[in-house]
């Protein structure tokens, strides 16, 4: 069987940076709280069109789980549960952490000088936000985007919980419909336990993305399309609910309806499936590549660092206007988003990728174990169709 390599899909790193700019809009420009810059004005009246485009920004966090679910896929497949836990681990702590300590320190400092940031400082709060968990934990997130990282490492549990059997093709999907039937049960049952562990909410986000994984990798047949249309109808049923936390009193302006959200969200549906099976596929860009690495950086730092900016650029020049205030805020977060990945991603992701690495392969338990244990034989190394994960006639749909 020819070996699947791993290509780096640009088309999904300028997605990333699309939902990411949608996230950014709703927070500088679509937010429904009255007069939230200070100019006297509420947004709706002060800037009508760009508040009622940026309204829907907010769906950037959906896109950002239904690329999830097909990179997450990609990066776990071939690799054993530690494997995995390291690469997300290397990922996400070191900038997370960076721009915590961040956020504290500008807070802290802007204290002394007798402003309130508005982001929690106290050493109590701080600590509990380095874990990554600080809701669950019962303390304000530090950085106020922090609660999408939460169901982030929740749908990475349950990736795991997958690899531990094996991730095959025949796994991946009969996982991808358990998944969303028990999250349908836990909605039916009104269940805060199920919800918060199997992610009700976004399930057939993440299930989508998976879907769309496995088309990219095997090629598309009957049983993934029921898998994506399945999970898309559940996406779009659930996501009424999000669409409702949205809505906006009718004295200050327009909610966003579900038909837009429903029809902007499947836009970007497509955009992913062309990015990862379509013309887009083979797209080869530096600029989109980099883009997709600032992503993560400017996602953690537009709102508690970048907003302050913006701010200030209003109180000390009243007479820039609002656009050209939230454009420096942008355009800082940006900035600041490229030197975190210069000095603090780039660097110490490997670096502690690595040392982690090494101190899992120096246990001696470890080294005792077997190479091929075939329960959890991965990749298409395994050489029986159990173990593939596909039967013969599916193996000759590879078209890789």
């Amino acid at each position: 069987m020819p070996t699947f390599t791993r290509p780096r899909l640009a088309a999904v790193d300028g997605l990333r940076l699309l939902a990411a700019a949608g996230v950014a809009a709703y927070h500088y420009l679509g937010t429904p709280t009255p007069d939230f810059w200070g100019v006297g004005r509420d947004l709706p009246t002060a800037a009508p069109l760009l508040h009622a485009v940026s309204g829907y920004g907010w769906l950037g966090v959906e896109a950002f789980f239904l690329i999830s679910g097909f990179v997450i896929c990609m990066s776990a497949w071939g690799r054993t549960p530690a494997q995995f836990a390291v690469s997300r681990i290397a990922r996400l702590f070191p900038l997370y952490w960076a721009v915590v300590v961040l956020i504290v320190l500008v807070g802290s400092l802007a204290g002394v000088a007798g402003q309130h940031s508005g982001a929690p400082t106290d050493l109590r709060t701080s600590l509990g936000n380095l874990t990554m968990i600080p809701g669950p934990l019962g303390l304000q997130a530090t950085d106020g985007v922090a609660w999408t990282l939460w169901v982030e490492a929740r749908f990475y549990l349950l990736m795991g919980g997958l690899l531990l059997v094996g991730l095959t093709y025949r796994r991946a999907v009969a996982f991808g419909f358990l998944w969303l039937t028990l999250a349908a049960i836990g909605r039916e049952l009104h269940s805060a336990v199920l919800d918060e562990f199997l992610l009700s909410q976004y399930a057939g986000l993440f299930v989508t993305g998976i879907a769309l994984y496995l088309i990219h990798r095997f090629g598309p047949d009957l049983l993934l399309w029921l898998l994506a249309g399945f999970a898309w109808c559940y996406t779009l049923t659930v996501l009424h609910d999000r669409v409702a936390q949205h809505a906006v009193p009718a004295a200050r302006g327009a909610s966003p309806s579900w038909p837009v959200s429903a029809a902007v969200l499947s836009g970007f549906l497509v955009l992913l499936a062309l990015a990862g099976s379509g013309p887009f596929k083979g797209l080869r860009s530096r600029v989109l590549i980099h883009a997709g690495a600032l992503t993560y950086p400017f996602y953690l730092v537009h709102q508690s660092l970048g907003v302050p900016v913006a701010r200030g650029v209003l109180k000390m020049l009243p007479g820039a206007g609002l656009l050209p205030a939230v454009g420096a805020g942008l355009c800082f977060s940006l900035l600041l988003a490229t030197a975190l990945n210069r000095w603090v991603d780039r660097p110490l992701g490997p670096l502690l990728r690595r040392h982690l690495t090494a101190a899992l392969d120096a246990r001696p338990h470890a080294r005792s174990l077997p190479e091929r244990i075939p329960l959890f034989a991965t990749g298409e190394s395994a050489k029986s169709p159990l173990s593939t994960g596909r039967s013969d006639v599916l193996k000759n749909t590879l078209r890789r």
